[in-house]
């Protein structure tokens, strides 16, 4: 089963520096912040650092939450014919 990944902005406290969470229906892992990337990028790893954990491969394709919470990854799902199946807008 295809599992979305959400990630999620972790502000720093007194004991822990910035983080960024991404979550899925398996599990999730925190990783934190690299000052040297971007807010996009950031998440990005963190999605990617979970997929690998997990050991899932292939394209994740990713966009902001519309509450500006974080942003979510998922896998495009390819039917019978090869083609992705999904919509264009």
């Amino acid at each position: 089963m295809l599992q979305a990944i959400t990630t999620k902005y972790l502000s720093p406290t007194n004991t822990r520096n910035t983080r960024v969470k991404a979550t899925a229906a398996a599990g999730s892992v925190t990783v934190s912040w690299d000052h040297a990337l971007d807010d996009r990028q950031n998440h990005t790893a963190a999605a990617q650092t979970l997929a690998r954990k997990m050991e899932w491969e292939g394209l994740y394709i990713g966009g902001g939450l519309p509450d500006c919470s974080g942003y979510v990854f998922a896998q495009p799902f390819y039917g019978r014919n090869g083609e992705a199946d999904g919509f264009t807008a």
